[in-house]
């Protein structure tokens, strides 16, 4: 059995959006973080990453939830994995499935379908969504000190991911996959 970490990267200050995308909320209320949470309750733990307004987004955070600080959030999303993953070198789990904030689409079935990806401490795998590659994003434990050295500025693991070979999993029938970056 596979032990996988859910590692949600929250800590931009959301230019584009205008905003802290950590605090932000859909009309009807619902909090983006929270929402983001519970999407990876199926994981053995979560992890959320904080950065820009971290004091205010971890208050709506229930307590069972680790934090991390990633404090050179503003170098972007390299910078909150980078963080992410090195708070789990410290852990027992064989994976990290990354997810973002900004995907209001993406759901438990979505990170259900991932996990059954979840194959040991080398699986690369991500979610696809009518066959292009999207998040979540599973990277077992084999490939996260590749993956924190090759993430920087805003590219997160896309640069280590392109070199390697990744399990795509369609998930186009469950969700879009598509991030929200503007109002």
């Amino acid at each position: 059995m596979t032990s996988v970490a859910g590692l949600l990267l929250a800590a931009g200050e959301g230019r584009r959006y205008g905003g802290p995308k950590a605090l932000a909320r859909d009309d009807d209320g619902t909090s983006w973080l929270l929402r983001s949470l519970h999407a990876l309750r199926p994981c053995d733990e979560v992890v959320v990453v904080l950065g820009a307004a971290a004091e205010e987004a971890a208050a709506l955070l229930p307590m069972s939830v680790v934090r991390v600080r990633a404090d050179d959030w503003a170098e972007g999303m390299g910078a909150s994995l980078r963080a992410g993953l090195q708070a789990l070198v410290e852990t027992d789990h064989d994976a990290a499935l990354v997810s973002l904030v900004d995907l209001p689409d993406v759901d438990g079935a979505v990170v259900q379908r991932l996990l059954a990806a979840a194959t040991g401490r080398d699986v690369l795998a991500r979610a696809a969504y009518d066959g292009v590659a999207g998040h979540p994003v599973l990277i077992g434990r084999e490939h996260w000190d590749g993956v924190r050295g090759a993430a920087s500025a805003d590219r997160g693991a896309r640069d280590y991911l392109a070199t390697h070979a990744v399990t795509l999993v369609e998930c186009g029938d469950l969700a879009t996959g598509v991030d929200v970056d503007t109002r």
